[in-house]
């Protein structure tokens, strides 16, 4: 993973992530990835995804800001086994000076089915003051950046939805 920007990043639309493995341990007594797992694959697609917006591990050493999730939504649609190669795509669906609003898509990475969709806002920290704080100019123009290149994909089924159980009375 990146661990600095030293050069003028290219937001492919949706970002994708590099490949991954579910791994063995992750499985659960029901064999299949624990729902604990699908937040970590998450997140570490996530994290690529920030990297590429300069938000990485140097960010904040240097800066002494980062993120933190302040809501998250996952939707569970199909099993995944041991050793199953994923994917995830992300698309950043909205910003404003201090949050970021993603919608993240867990893919089979061979055959192409999703296995989950995350929907999530991440919350730019002062590592020093524990508070939400503003982003750089910098970061909100690659932001910007990174939001116009994802503007134009087609709308997304399940962002926006709550949990609810209808009334079956």
């Amino acid at each position: 993973m990146l661990d600095r920007i030293d050069f003028e990043p290219v937001f492919f639309a949706p970002f994708v992530s590099s490949s991954m493995k579910v791994e063995s341990d992750w499985i659960d007594y029901n064999g299949h990835l624990n729902v604990a797992y699908y937040t970590l694959i998450f997140d570490r697609a996530l994290d690529e995804a920030l990297c590429l917006l300069g938000l990485g591990p140097a960010y904040a050493r240097g800066r002494r800001a980062s993120f933190f999730t302040g809501e998250s939504h996952i939707r569970y649609a199909r099993e995944l086994a041991p050793q199953s190669p994923v994917r995830v795509t992300m698309r950043l669906l909205d910003y404003d000076e201090k949050r970021l609003h993603l919608f993240q898509s867990l893919h089979h990475a061979t055959e192409g089915w999703v296995s989950a969709t995350s929907e999530q806002i991440t919350l730019h920290v002062d590592l020093d003051t524990r508070r939400v704080a503003p982003f750089p100019d910098d970061v909100l123009e690659r932001i910007a950046t990174m939001r116009a290149a994802h503007a134009g994909l087609p709308p997304l089924d399940g962002v926006g939805r709550k949990v609810s159980m209808p009334s079956r009375s």
